[in-house]
């Protein structure tokens, strides 16, 4: 047996050997965000005395389950202790190991870095340490009070990342080869980090799966907070909401939404002309000394609800989007009856990923770009690349994505996902071409993964179009 004590700076904790790779879960990195901390940015965690045994994960921020049926990873009486990561290193007592250190999606309302499809146990073999990080969520983290700053949630993100830099080569990694990856919010968490001045010197790399639309600006943020407030009948002041439990703001953080045909989610980063200044693809600008993969799946809305009747026509369908006359006859003549879906997933996530990654590369940026095009039953849906990352073929998010068991092609395209994001956080190069703007170069992960010339193009030129900045 090794020793799995390692000392940190606010105290000693203890690991597990799980064989070559040793866990720690549940360290803290910041205080709870409790009392008089509620609704504030991250404070320094406490230190404690002995040595404190990191085998189980920390508490969820509060959420509601994402869907009917899923069971709960917060409950009112887990409490506010919720800001903890994990860490799992194949080098324990080495030194110079890249760090991977990745952010989870959920609609910026849902997630935890205890959820079984992020455990970090395989990936980590691959000669990476991995972090994975508790961020708060919703209005806990990302709504807007008076005299508060805003984007907690992202705030949560930096002070895991300082973390990491003063105490990660006691787990034998490289504070300065610090890769942030994360998908959905994650992925656009990890852009807007790496453009951030009080994230300067934090992060080297990016690996962002699936960045999404959607940022708050302050008269959006302040009619959020105004309608959760009423809704649960206090003022919308720091004194009256973080009066209220967690559960409380719960129940009504919803409040904002338009109904059925409405956003998903009321939150999202806030533009507050401090830590979040832009959309990702305009802070990634800030960012072309840092590496960046960029990537979406190829049929992303499937998994966010279902399609339009299938006698919906494609115009009406655009002129939801507002895409310009024309836009539906192009999606038409290119895709058939695969318009709608192919629009519906540009909107969501794949024009706003390839506008990052041109931004990018037009600032003179190390850029590279996949197309996730592998299909399980579900589609070539929206997360479906997260399980090939992970290596992970049995988690309840795994069966629903990959199918289970898994089919015979998971295993070896997985095991080629976690070179290239291991190779990428070693090297910086993922091992295929880098995306310009001339071919356009792009990683198409399959059962037999190649690469492809400007994949996207019809969507491009469509959206090239509507928005002369992509």
């Amino acid at each position: 047996m090794i020793d799995t004590v390692v000392t940190t700076e606010t105290g000693r904790v203890r690991g597990q050997d799980l064989g070559g790779v040793v866990s720690f879960k549940g360290i803290p990195f910041a205080a709870p965000p409790e009392g008089p901390l509620r609704f504030r940015p991250p404070a320094p965690a406490a230190a404690w005395d002995g040595v404190r045994e990191c085998a189980a994960f920390g508490t969820a921020p509060p959420q509601l389950p994402p869907r009917p049926g899923v069971p709960p990873v917060w409950r009112p009486e887990d409490g506010l202790d919720c800001l903890t990561l994990n860490l799992w290193t194949p080098g324990l007592g080495a030194a110079g190991l890249p760090v991977v250190v990745w952010l989870y999606g959920g609609l910026w309302k849902h997630g935890s870095s205890g959820m079984p499809q992020y455990d970090g146990a395989t990936l980590a073999a691959s000669g990476v340490v991995v972090v994975t990080v508790n961020y708060r969520v919703g209005f806990e983290g990302f709504g807007h009070i008076p005299g508060v700053p805003d984007n907690r949630g992202l705030r949560d993100q930096i002070a895991a990342l300082e973390w990491v830099r003063r105490n990660v080569a006691a787990f034998g990694g490289d504070p300065g080869r610090v890769t942030v990856a994360g998908q959905s919010a994650g992925a656009a968490s990890a852009v807007l980090l790496a453009g951030a001045p009080a994230a300067a010197g934090l992060v080297r790399r990016v690996i962002a799966q699936s960045v999404p639309a959607g940022l708050r600006g302050a008269a959006e943020a302040e009619a959020v907070t105004a309608a959760v407030a009423a809704a649960a009948g206090v003022p919308p002041t720091w004194e009256g909401l973080a009066a209220l439990p967690p559960e409380a703001i719960l129940a009504v953080q919803d409040a904002p939404l338009a109904g059925d045909a409405g956003p998903m989610t009321a939150f999202g980063p806030v533009v507050d002309g401090d830590l979040v200044t832009g959309a990702p693809w305009q802070a990634v600008l800030a960012a072309r000394e840092v590496d960046l993969i960029c990537g979406f799946t190829h049929e992303e809305y499937l998994g966010h609800g279902p399609l339009p009747d299938p006698s919906t026509p494609p115009e009406a369908v655009a002129a939801a989007l507002r895409l310009g006359d024309g836009a539906a006859a192009a999606y038409r003549e290119a895709l058939g009856g695969e318009a709608v879906l192919a629009m519906l997933s540009d909107a969501l996530v794949r024009m706003p990923s390839l506008r990052t990654a041109e931004a990018h590369a037009r600032a003179g940026g190390r850029t590279w770009l996949y197309d996730f095009a592998w299909r399980g039953p579900a589609g070539a849906g929206h997360g479906v690349d997260v399980p090939f990352v992970f290596g992970d073929g049995g988690s309840r998010f795994a069966a629903r994505v990959l199918g289970s068991p898994p089919p015979a092609g998971f295993a070896p395209l997985s095991a080629r996902v976690r070179a290239s994001w291991a190779a990428f956080a070693a090297t910086g190069d993922p091992g295929w071409p880098r995306y310009d703007l001339d071919r356009r170069r792009t990683r198409i992960w399959d059962d037999d993964p190649h690469d492809a010339d400007d994949p996207l193009a019809v969507s491009r030129r469509i959206w090239e179009t509507c928005d002369p900045s992509l």
